[in-house]
């Protein structure tokens, strides 16, 4: 049976959901948008670096809450409204929180638009040891 996990110190969601799901040791977790923890109504960061670092920090939140760390994450889906624009600025701020020879499978898409009006939005699969 799957758990729904409600991470009470990780961002309100901005829709109905949960922000993870746990099947078999396997952890879903659901998109993050750049949004503050306690405090939905505060303007998001400016600029697609800013928005990647709140959204990484967001997932932290997310996997601490679930009792796991970035080192568990073995997929990242990523999605960029400005793909040309910001994927080196992205990049450069996702490379900080997963190092050479540890960062998961990634997938990074262009789209139209995100939830919020946010540049980044970026969900993960983790796996439990």
């Amino acid at each position: 049976m799957p758990v729904y996990h409600s991470v009470p110190t990780a961002a309100t969601p901005v829709g109905p959901f949960c922000h993870a799901t746990e099947a078999d040791g396997w952890v879903m977790l659901t998109g993050q948008m750049p949004t503050w923890p306690g405090d939905p109504d505060r303007p998001i960061p400016d600029g697609v670096a800013a928005q990647t670092e709140r959204v990484l920090d967001n997932l932290k939140l997310v996997l601490d809450g679930v009792g796991l760390s970035l080192s568990d994450v073995v997929q990242c889906r990523c999605y960029l409204t400005e793909f040309k624009r910001d994927f080196a600025a992205f990049n450069a701020v996702y490379m900080g929180y997963f190092p050479e020879g540890v960062r998961p499978a990634r997938t990074t898409i262009g789209v139209t638009a995100l939830a919020v009006d946010a540049l980044v939005e970026i969900d993960m699969l983790a796996r439990r040891p």
